[in-house]
């Protein structure tokens, strides 16, 4: 019977010990677990213009070890390419093979060999894409690869821990493609609409929402910023500027607008419905199948980074100056010479400062309908050349060319735009002068 009841005794203190170490490990373990599975709801890069070419340029690390890297953002950019030539060392390099799942993922076609031994971007058995410097309009064939690239994760006010992609796709490319970019950049960062651009990979690899947010500043001194994600997208003093947007949908091109690309490939680039335009209140007459994108696709309305100012096929460039012109002139605002690029410019010398920049004619891009407008008030619309002169910040595309409004990086300036790849909406804000901040207000100081 004693030994009987020892075991019961020995039995149920050993349930006993199991059972509170069972319960020790369980108040352990979802905290060591949940900064292991550390899952961010958003991510936030920075981005600056550069002064010499007025592109914006953007950094992120990538490789291992890693290696910071500053690319010109391409808003409507396939992926990310980067110059595998020059100095590429990284211990977790991967090339794609031939019919692999990354392969078809990146849409790359074909097969390749390489004949000099093998390096980042020279390897047998691989597939490639067509990596495009879209400031230049040069492309040429890039082996797709995938490496390690790491991030700040945000929670839409500050940016908080670093987060890794262990494997992210990419293209390299041959270093002559970095002709015409920005001093000391690596290559472009693609922002469109494929699998393989970041928005797409960043969402894919932490489960968050198809969306991502541009604020691009007017200074090339201090930082604007891209959200990978939802909002809130906090500006200081404390504005959610994802707040104040309205939305219009968002248009896929059917034809490619790429350098490069394979039949039946459709464009990676944004486009908008733009079905008027106005000078204050008045209508400017332009033919309006331009606005619309044609079975060949060319027309309609496109949102670009590479472009430095907004771009305007020449009848509706001619048109919207001369309706400019006219409202300008009964502010008594006096046309001078013109000054290149632009052909547009004024006396300052009745042109009052506002808050929302330069106090000239208001140009409205009219959406679906006309409650929808996207407002290009003096900030966006005038450049200063010097202090007597100020010039209209468009410029002339000539005839037929492949997109018939090309929305520059100018017109974007000080603007939160929201792309939600799920839905195909874009959110846009009016300027944010308007609710005093700008989008160098981003307070880039870390949280822990």
């Amino acid at each position: 019977n004693r030994s009987l009841s020892n075991n019961l005794n020995m039995a149920s203190s050993i349930r006993f010990l199991l059972s509170s170490s069972l319960l020790i490990l369980f108040l352990i373990a979802p905290t060591s677990y949940a900064q292991q599975s550390f899952r961010p709801k958003a991510l936030v890069i920075p981005v600056s213009k550069d002064a010499a070419t007025l592109q914006y340029v953007t950094r992120i690390n990538q490789r291992t070890p890693l290696v910071p890297l500053s690319l010109v953002l391409d808003l409507g950019g396939q992926f990310l390419w980067v110059d595998c030539e020059q100095n590429y060392v990284s211990s977790t390099y991967r090339p794609a093979r031939c019919n692999s799942a990354q392969c078809s993922l990146a849409r790359a076609s074909g097969c390749g060999d390489c004949f000099s031994a093998p390096r980042p971007g020279c390897n047998n058995n691989t597939c490639g894409v067509t990596p495009d410097n879209t400031v230049t309009g040069t492309a040429t064939s890039g082996e797709v690869a995938e490496d390690a690239l790491s991030v700040q994760s945000t929670d839409g006010s500050n940016p908080g821990r670093t987060v890794s992609v262990s494997k992210f796709l990419f293209s390299c490319a041959p270093t002559f493609l970095l002709e015409g970019l920005a001093s000391g950049v690596s290559g472009m960062a693609g922002l469109g609409r494929t699998r393989i651009a970041f928005p797409s990979q960043f969402a894919s690899a932490f489960s968050f929402h198809r969306k991502f947010a541009i604020c691009l500043t007017s200074s090339t001194t201090s930082n604007g910023v891209v959200f990978f994600g939802d909002g809130p997208y906090v500006l200081l003093p404390n504005i959610d500027a994802s707040e104040s947007l309205a939305y219009t949908p968002l248009f896929i091109n059917p034809v490619s607008t790429a350098s490069a690309y394979a039949q039946g490939e459709p464009s990676a680039e944004y486009f908008i419905g733009v079905k008027s335009i106005r000078i204050n209140e008045k209508v400017v007459a332009v033919n309006t199948t331009l606005l619309s994108i044609d079975s060949e696709g060319f027309g309609g309305t496109k949102i670009s980074t590479v472009n430095p100012y907004t771009v305007l096929e020449s009848s509706i460039f001619s048109a919207v100056t001369e309706a400019f012109i006219a409202e300008a002139a009964a502010r008594n605002i006096t046309r001078v010479a013109s000054v290149a690029p632009f052909d547009v410019c004024f006396s300052s010398e009745n042109v009052l400062s506002t808050r929302l920049g330069p106090s000239v004619p208001t140009i409205y891009l009219v959406l679906q309908n006309n409650n929808v407008l996207w407002s290009i008030f003096g900030a966006n619309s005038m450049v200063y050349i010097s202090e007597d002169v100020l010039c209209l910040g468009f410029v002339n595309g000539g005839e037929n060319p492949r997109t018939s409004i090309v929305i520059g990086g100018y017109q974007l300036e000080n603007t939160l735009l929201q792309f939600d790849l799920a839905t195909s909406r874009l959110g846009f804000s009016s300027t944010l002068l308007g609710r005093r901040t700008t989008c160098s207000n981003f307070n880039f100081t870390s949280n822990p």
